[in-house]
């Protein structure tokens, strides 16, 4: 213990302060070093203080002026608490000097901002009629971005006159304009805004609206740190760009079309100087909404002429032309997604998407301007012949045969454009394109697939005997309940029953050849053929000619009577397409062009293919072309002579089709009865008050009829 009482008691004596270390020394404090280091710099500086004693001696009286004694001493009434007017001066020169200051250190931290408000990078997509047309306009906002440019010098001198005649002058800010716009708002005078357009634009693209001191401040120094990163040019084009100029319209390029029916690069002086008014209030200037209005607009538009006479924008001579009010046209209802233009968007925009290599994001920000297929006189006959059948349906006084009826059609031309479709009664109303669905059993118009196949194929695998040679010559047993055969026997079921075929009403055909069986509809054949040729060679032909895979069913016999398979309208009418191009198949498209704010994006129109040979194309066409003139379709023979088509029914007629071609357009109808909450077929039995026993591809036929003999 009295070691570790040694240790312990030598180690606090050293420890303490002024205590003496194992020498006996007194320790020096640690105060002393800074001591040393101080007396050292004040040494140091000493020769220099006394150079400057004099000068300090001579500006004490000045501060002592300068300093704000307060109260002011001397004085012993009321006036000691008023500051002197040197007191005055030097809390101004402060507070200038601190103003200054935070302006300086608030422009320092002032950053552009790297998005803009979501609409001033909104824009619409427009889409327009294979003639060019315009056909509807979707997006949140009517505006497309146009080129500085292609706005015409005078139309820019009006708004220039009008908003800021010294835009290409000034910071970004104008303090003059600033105090015209004070003295005009006390006045009642005419004059330009007190913001300058950088300010405008800064307040549209990246602020709110709010009328506060802050935003007003920020403004500001937006502005003079625009001015400095942009082009003047560049500023004027995105100010035109997202301006608001009424009737729902962002940009001089939309307010163009929407006030006088034409791109900006049309206008002239005098049509520009009304739109440059409508920056200044659009809700007060647009002559439709009042007759105040007009007024209003008038005299704002005479004015900004005689403004672009002051500034050097618009010559004398060229003023006095302009006499006459520069009349917009009536307000038009915006374009949209409406009726059978709703579906035709929805189609056009898929495949403008794809074609166009575009992200659904960046085709949502809009600013495209989308040229269609879509034929707009085949449109209105299409839909006028639907509506023409659809007269006879009254679920009222047939709620058990005529709810839930449907049709759906479609055309294309022999290069793959499509031309017409039929989607639904109402976009609006109803989402569920009709010409594009897959839920329809496309019923016997899918066996001249299978006859393009044995055609194609040329030989068959016969039961028990070697491969054979098939033709349209070719006979089959055509007796309705005939047993359907495999190399091995005849084919089971899962439940265990034999399959036989079943004709339509029963009928017996005895021995038909093959091309009498298509002509004809006479079902047993074809069941047998299927098997015959090989239910996946029927499917792999099938696809080459345009059908999609996942709406071609299972394969068993009766995928050769497309009991299974739903493939669309659309599908249909380009697949039979393919007979009558001679077995080359060409994808249906309804795009042909895309452009964004006039800059032409690459698209290319899908290039045809082999789907068969052509002498099996022609064949089938052959067929096709005796099912109107003598076969299930003749009631057509009368409307276009030359018609390849054929009808399409299903057992349990769920469905009725109708496809064909001409030598303009393959043209598909489909009528059938569903309801879209569950999906499940209804018979077609008794529609429209239809006799019992009438296939439900009569309507079809009749319709197809109407639309072609109004187009060809």
């Amino acid at each position: 213990m009295s070691r570790l009482g040694g240790a312990s008691g030598g180690r606090s004596g050293g420890a303490g302060a002024g205590g003496k270390g194992a020498s006996g020394r007194r320790r020096k404090p640690a105060t002393a070093g800074v001591a040393g280091w101080v007396s050292a710099r004040r040494a140091a500086l000493a020769p220099l203080l006394v150079r400057a004693r004099p000068l300090l001696e001579r500006a004490r009286p000045l501060a002592r002026r300068l300093r704000p004694a307060y109260p002011r001493p001397g004085r012993d009434d009321w006036r000691r608490w008023i500051p002197s007017w040197r007191q005055w001066l030097g809390a101004s020169l402060y507070g200038f000097l601190a103003t200054l200051a935070f302006v300086a250190c608030a422009y320092a931290v002032t950053d552009i901002p790297d998005d803009l408000n979501s609409f001033a990078k909104q824009q619409d997509n427009v889409y327009y009629w294979s003639d060019g047309s315009k056909m509807a306009r979707t997006g949140w906002v009517s505006r497309q971005e146009m080129p500085l440019e292609k706005v015409p010098k005078p139309v820019q001198g009006a708004i220039l006159s009008a908003e800021n005649a010294s835009f290409y002058s000034d910071p970004g800010v104008s303090p003059s304009g600033f105090l015209r716009a004070m003295k005009a708002a006390v006045t009642g005078g005419e004059t330009q805004g007190g913001s300058t357009i950088t300010q405008q634009y800064v307040k549209n693209a990246y602020l709110n609206q709010d009328r506060t001191l802050s935003r007003k401040f920020t403004e500001i120094l937006l502005a003079v740190k625009l001015d400095r990163a942009k082009s003047k040019q560049q500023i004027l084009q995105d100010y035109l760009n997202t301006s608001w100029f009424g009737r729902g319209t962002y940009g001089i390029q939309r307010a163009s079309q929407a006030y006088y029916g034409k791109d900006v690069s049309q206008l002239n002086a005098s049509e520009g100087a009304f739109l440059a008014s409508l920056l200044k209030g659009a809700a007060l200037y647009d002559p439709a909404i009042s007759k105040e209005n007009r007024a209003r607009a008038v005299d704002r538009w005479n004015w900004i002429l005689d403004r672009m006479v002051e500034t050097g924008n618009l010559s004398a001579a060229e003023r006095a032309t302009y006499t006459k009010f520069p009349e917009p046209q009536e307000r038009a209802v915006a374009s949209d997604a409406t009726g059978q233009a709703g579906y035709l968007v929805e189609l056009a925009k898929a495949y403008a998407i794809k074609s166009g290599h575009i992200k659904d994001s960046d085709f949502d920000l809009g600013g495209y301007q989308i040229y269609t297929t879509f034929d707009k006189a085949r449109m209105d006959a299409l839909t006028a012949a639907v509506q023409k059948t659809q007269k006879d349906f009254d679920a009222e006084r047939r709620p058990t045969t005529d709810t839930f009826a449907k049709i759906g059609a479609a055309s294309v031309a022999p290069d793959g454009r499509l031309l017409a479709v039929y989607g639904g009664p109402d976009y609006l109303k109803q989402g569920f394109n009709e010409s594009n669905a897959t839920t329809i059993p496309v019923g016997t118009a899918f066996t001249p697939f299978v006859y393009a196949t044995a055609l194609d194929d040329g030989v068959l695998r016969t039961r028990g005997k070697p491969r054979t040679t098939i033709s349209p010559a070719s006979r089959y047993d055509g007796n309705d309940q005939v047993t359907v055969q495999t190399p091995d026997g005849p084919y089971w079921d899962r439940s265990g029953k034999v399959v036989k075929g079943r004709n339509d009403g029963g009928k017996s055909w005895g021995q038909v050849t093959l091309r009498q069986a298509v002509a004809d509809s006479v079902n047993t054949p074809m069941l047998q053929l299927g098997l015959d040729v090989g239910l996946d060679r029927v499917d792999g032909l099938a696809q080459r000619a345009g059908l999609l895979g996942p709406s071609l069913g299972p394969q068993v016999p009766v995928f050769a009577l497309g009991e299974n398979s739903t493939p669309s309208a659309i599908r249909m009418a380009g697949a039979y397409e393919t007979f009558a191009a001679g077995g080359m198949h060409t994808e249906p498209y309804s795009v042909r062009a895309i452009t964004r704010n006039g800059t032409a994006l690459p698209v290319v129109p899908p290039k045809p293919a082999r789907a068969m040979s052509a002498t099996a194309a022609r064949s089938v066409t052959e067929a096709l072309r005796d099912a109107v003139t003598d076969g299930s379709a003749k009631a057509v023979d009368k409307v276009r002579p030359g018609v390849a088509g054929k009808t399409g029914t299903t057992a349990s007629n769920t469905a009725g089709w109708f496809v064909a071609s001409t030598g303009q357009e393959s043209t598909a109808v489909v009528v059938y009865r569903m309801s879209l909450t569950d999906l499940i077929p209804l018979p077609l039995t008794g529609l429209g008050g239809d006799p019992q026993g009438t296939p439900g591809s009569d309507r079809a036929v009749k319709l197809w009829a109407e639309y072609t003999k109004a187009v060809n």
